[in-house]
């Protein structure tokens, strides 16, 4: 038995708006992941460029810095310093001895104060906003207020967030943990170029350079392809 046709074109109306929604979609997510590949694309071939220039004695970043023998300049950004730190201390209790009064219902307490000091909470805390560079030693922040240094023979132990836009560092030669915090774009590419720089520093920069290139060649083989949902046809068939 064949359906009306009214039934038909209703049915047909839903099947093509599912099917232009399923599309919208597919190609809203193409989008999302062909940047992040082109965003990773663009970083590989930056970091195989300024560690092939390391590697010949250049600095890829403009600089005033009193570097070391054989320290060059890998990256820059600006970025937030913070430090571990406290809140401020609040005193808890009250106070004992004699009320006195002083007239329209007021009293003026004398005595002792009796209480104690609560220390505040620790947390990292921003300190100053400046200029983050890194070099084949170290990372360094300069600010307005605050610099500071990590070189790379003291780290002990390096962390990111999720979006990898903040960086917690401990050193060998401090008590306090510290790090420098950018925007999330910003901070994805530091977390490849502070990666690179480390493995550099321990390993030398041939090995470092053809694993980029291999990372490079598999990156450009996986781009991402726009595939559309299949759809279904309702074929009308009014006798």
């Amino acid at each position: 038995m064949s359906l009306p046709v009214t039934i038909l074109i209703h049915m047909g109306w839903i099947a093509s708006f599912k099917a232009k929604r399923a599309d919208k979609a597919a190609t809203n997510e193409y989008n999302r992941l062909h940047e992040i590949w082109q965003e990773d694309v663009q970083s590989l071939t930056k970091l195989i460029t300024v560690f092939t220039a390391a590697s010949k004695g250049e600095d890829s970043v403009p600089n005033t810095l009193m570097q070391q023998k054989g320290e060059h300049t890998l990256w820059s950004a600006t970025g937030i310093f913070h430090e571990t730190g406290r809140t401020p201390s609040s005193y808890v209790g009250g106070s004992t001895g004699v009320s006195i009064p002083v007239g329209g219902g007021i009293r003026f307490r004398v005595g002792a104060m009796k209480g104690q000091i609560v220390p505040g909470i620790e947390l990292q805390v921003d300190k100053d906003q400046g200029v983050v560079m890194l070099t084949t030693e170290r990372l360094i922040f300069t600010g307005p207020i605050k610099t500071q240094e990590w070189n790379f023979d003291k780290l002990l132990q390096l962390s990111t967030n999720e979006d990898e836009s903040d960086y917690f560092i401990s050193v060998s030669n401090r008590q306090k943990t510290s790090g420098v915090r950018f925007a999330p774009a910003t901070g994805r590419e530091f977390n490849r170029f502070l990666g690179s720089a480390t493995s550099a520093h321990e390993h030398g920069y041939a090995e470092v350079i053809a694993e980029l290139k291999k990372m490079e060649k598999e990156a450009v083989g996986a781009e991402p392809k726009l595939e559309l949902p299949k759809t279904v046809q309702i074929e009308s068939n009014p006798t």
